[in-house]
């Protein structure tokens, strides 16, 4: 599990880290709001722990940004102590959970493992893969202010591509998870539904693509 750790005060995030790593958990840290912002919007996390008192930009800023961006990634706040109205406010902009300083580390790993757990069996109502949005309320796909809105089997094979993001789908395996294993539809029906989303994602000016490879099948690929 990789975390993306923010706090200010170095002595504590060292300490915090020596602990995390123990315990066979992948952190990165960071010493400032701005930093863990960069961070997390440029790689991926199973879950975060911030700070909420940073220089600069304070954790709070942080998960206002991320949710509004349809970050989804569980977020652990660290709050001071008296600081109720952090944890309220943390609360409602997203977070998952907080913890109040000083603290002990066994709670905070007990914190993380159940941020964790309510992570497997979460899955956002707003997928994203670069600057492309897939509501699942709404089957609206997006970039920016552009939209479109999504016949139902155009849906669910984009949400099938992000939600298997870097894996490659062989034809046969698209056939049965859109269309049922006891489907009488052809093979050939998933080249069409992939040449019209390709179509679609070209329309909206997309930096991801439906790639394939020959005999292995097709996955979707952030461009450059």
């Amino acid at each position: 599990m990789k975390l993306l750790y923010a706090e200010d005060e170095r002595s504590l995030a060292e300490a915090v880290v020596d602990v995390l790593e123990y315990h066979k958990y992948k952190v990165d840290v960071v010493y400032n709001g701005q930093d863990a912002l960069d961070w997390a919007q440029n790689d991926r996390y199973d879950g975060m722990i911030l700070d909420v008192m940073m220089p600069g930009l304070n954790g709070l800023e942080v998960l206002r940004r991320l949710r509004a961006a349809g970050d989804r990634t569980p977020i652990l706040l660290l709050t001071a102590k008296a600081e109720i109205e952090d944890r309220i406010q943390g609360l409602d902009l997203g977070a998952d959970d907080y913890l109040p300083k000083p603290f002990a580390m066994g709670e905070l790993l007990a914190r993380v493992r159940a941020m964790l757990r309510r992570r497997d069996e979460f899955t956002p109502d707003l997928l994203q893969m670069g600057k492309l949005r897939l509501d699942r309320q709404s089957y609206t796909l997006s970039v920016g202010e552009n939209s479109l809105l999504l016949p139902k089997i155009e849906f669910q094979m984009m949400e099938l591509f992000l939600l298997n993001r870097g894996i490659y789908l062989s034809t046969e395996d698209i056939l049965v998870k859109v269309w049922g294993y006891d489907t009488d539809a052809e093979i050939g029906i998933v080249w069409v539904y992939i040449s019209y989303l390709r179509k679609k994602l070209a329309a909206l000016g997309a930096d991801v693509a439906i790639k394939v490879k020959r005999n292995i099948g097709y996955t979707l690929e952030q461009t450059l």
